[in-house]
């Protein structure tokens, strides 16, 4: 690569970054500012708390559509037009006159930055050549770890020092720089014709994927058994159902499901459906034992949370780099291994287990989560031709934030029955129950993963050489 593809590739490869950067890191800054933004609203927490759950929905329910739209008006254009979108509302948040315009704001801004994480993803495989991709794969993952990692220090330090606001007024000179880049210095490719709209499978699958993270999202609070949720759940699959043989169906579907005709996709799609239960395991348990259990702080929570989290981000461009030498198969089922250890070993934590005990297996495990996330993506995309790649990315997304809210719902109700049940048996206390089911979901997460072992195999299949089609 001479040195004016390697100057494109590092320019190209900036306004991909700080736009998945910027869209994933929009989800967690918002949290900290809760307080604030109830006290110059006169807002009730739930009220308030649409503002991150809106934000979420409206991810979710978007990534189904993004290869449709990319395939219409190609991935530059569609970039351009999230990323303004995307800076537009931070503005429209930031001048918001009540609790309800500033919802209303930020579901919006969750619309373009849904758009925006699936978008980043299919260029990269669009744009640059295969021995590139795995790099690039690296880079983007560390803009979606380390988004999180930073997000609530970075929203509580602006918060602290700025107000609220400046969360929202962060994101207009990125997006504007953004912008730039990508008309300058993405070329302008359309892998496909144009074709007519699937209005019905459009609002069977924003109407099935809406209920179903309704029923996810508020599966706990409602009772997993209530009418409701049960409503909602079965209401959201059959729709979702109706969608998958309508599209199978017709010549021009919203959502090419043909991306499921290449089994390594099919593999990796599963076994990145695992690794992202693990993770939301961890995500939502760990705090948990740390709060509840040992009685510490948000930010020595934090604290301990960071080595495992920094681990994880900075551990991503490494592996992207060596991908190609090693292949998906080792470092995935390295990856997997640790997982299942580290999870087994969260399952036998006590009520005095030792703070840095914690902070060791939960960098453990963020290392085993590395090891798998990049690789099983990047198996997955340069698996399907570049015609479909945007569906691809849009299926992979829309499984990940499907599952991200199924798992937190299901393993809260979890931890919560199950230190009831501890607690009817006889448990001596509120925290040794509370501990005890804990542990108990830990180990569920363990089975979970086991399950990843046999299917990593599927992995080492023979690379074909084919060439790389970019219309340019």
């Amino acid at each position: 690569m001479n040195t004016q593809d390697k100057s494109s590739f590092w320019l190209i490869m900036s306004a991909i970054f700080f736009g998945n950067f910027l869209a994933v890191l929009s989800i967690t800054t918002i949290n900290v500012a809760f307080p604030v933004v109830m006290e110059q609203f006169d807002a009730t927490l739930s009220t308030t708390q649409w503002l991150m759950a809106g934000y979420l929905l409206a991810t979710g329910i978007v990534a189904p559509i993004v290869g449709y739209m990319g395939d219409q008006l190609s991935y530059k254009r569609l970039f351009v037009l999230a990323l303004m979108g995307f800076t537009l509302s931070s503005l429209l948040c930031v001048v918001a006159w009540n609790i309800e315009t500033l919802i209303a704001f930020r579901i919006t801004q969750g619309v373009f930055g849904g758009m925006i994480i699936p978008i980043t993803m299919t260029i990269i495989y669009q744009v640059f050549p295969r021995e590139r991709q795995a790099y690039a794969m690296g880079l983007w993952s560390l803009a979606s770890m380390l988004a999180p990692v930073i997000g609530p220090t970075l929203g509580g330090w602006l918060v602290q020092y700025f107000g609220w606001k400046s969360i929202f007024i962060l994101n207009i000179p990125i997006g504007l720089i953004s912008m730039v880049i990508v008309s300058k210095f993405i070329p302008f490719y359309r892998l496909t014709g144009k074709k007519t709209f699937d209005f019905l499978g459009f609002l069977t699958v924003v109407a099935g994927s809406t209920l179903l993270l309704l029923s996810f999202s508020h599966g706990n609070d409602w009772g997993w058994g209530s009418w409701k949720t049960l409503s909602l759940l079965l209401s959201g699959i059959l729709l979702l159902l109706f969608f998958i043989k309508w599209e199978l169906r017709i010549s021009s579907p919203l959502l090419q499901l043909k991306v499921f005709k290449f089994p390594r996709f099919r593999y990796s799609l599963i076994l990145n459906c695992i690794v992202t239960i693990s993770l939301y395991t961890g995500t939502l348990l760990v705090p948990l034992y740390l709060q509840t259990v040992l009685k510490l702080s948000p930010m020595d929570t934090g604290l301990i949370m960071l080595p495992g989290a920094i681990v994880m981000a900075a551990a991503s461009p490494i592996i992207g780099k060596f991908y190609d030498r090693i292949g998906p198969f080792r470092l995935v089922i390295t990856g997997v291994l640790i997982i299942v250890a580290a999870t087994l070993a969260f399952s036998g934590i006590g009520t005095n287990t030792s703070v840095m005990y914690i902070a060791l297996l939960q960098l453990v495990r963020c290392l085993g989560i590395a090891l798998c996330n990049m690789p099983l993506t990047n198996a997955a995309m340069s698996a399907v031709s570049s015609e479909y790649s945007g569906h691809a990315s849009s299926i992979t997304n829309w499984a990940r934030q499907g599952l991200a809210s199924l798992s937190i719902g299901i393993f809260s109700a979890l931890v919560v029955s199950r230190t009831s049940y501890y607690m009817g048996v006889g448990a001596s206390t509120q925290r040794a129950a509370t501990t005890m089911g804990i542990d108990d979901v830990f180990m569920i997460g363990t089975m979970v993963a086991v399950i990843a072992i046999p299917l990593t195999f599927l992995l080492r299949v023979k690379k074909k050489k084919s060439a790389h089609p970019v219309a340019l």
